[in-house]
């Protein structure tokens, strides 16, 4: 059993070093991906680091899971919002509200 532990302190070190080195180069965006791999490897450090009573190293990676599960929070929350709020329409004839200016260009005939 205390290699499953061991497993997975490596584990969660690969995966975030390696989500690092991949944003880092430029080959992933700091985005849902490099949130993810953060989330994943505080997760197997937290288990590593109770395994070992090392509560300083577990603290960390309970502020740095924290932290990831917040950000992939609020970018599914703004994904989400973005996709219920429609574009305004602007129908012929009617008043436009919105105070912006409208530019009409004239048809052309073929």
């Amino acid at each position: 059993m205390e290699l499953a532990w061991e497993v997975s302190g490596w584990a969660g070190s690969v995966v975030i070093l390696g989500a690092f080195l991949a944003v880092s180069m430029g080959w992933l965006k700091a985005g849902k991906g490099f949130q993810t791999a953060n989330l994943v490897g505080a997760c197997a450090f937290i288990v590593n680091g109770a395994f070992h009573g090392a509560w300083p190293s577990v603290v960390t990676n309970v502020a740095w899971f924290i932290i990831s599960a917040t950000a992939l929070y609020r970018m599914r929350a703004a994904r989400s919002s973005t996709k219920t709020e429609a574009a305004p329409v602007h129908l012929p004839g009617v008043p436009d509200t919105t105070g912006q200016l409208a530019v009409v260009e004239p048809t052309r005939a073929a």
